[in-house]
């Protein structure tokens, strides 16, 4: 049984994926080195809707379902 993922799941992924590729990726090192708490890419990530995944859209969230949780931060997803 092959399962594809909803347009939105995809959209998820791909906007997990690209703003890992674009913002951690060059100062994911640093952060670990220093031990900081990245605030500032923890802020775009909220502005992205990626913390509120399961929060209804009527209370500023994205709405959106469990897959949608994992497909963004799953390298194994298609």
């Amino acid at each position: 049984m092959e399962l594809e993922l909803t347009e939105a799941q995809r959209a998820t992924r791909d906007t997990a994926r690209r703003f890992a590729r674009e913002r951690l990726e060059r100062v994911g090192v640093e952060i670990d080195r220093t031990h900081q708490f990245p605030t500032a890419a923890v802020a775009e990530l909220g502005a992205l809707g990626m913390l509120g995944v399961f929060i209804p859209e009527e209370y500023g969230g994205a709405g959106l379902d469990n897959v949608s949780y994992i497909a963004g931060g799953s390298k194994s997803c298609p």
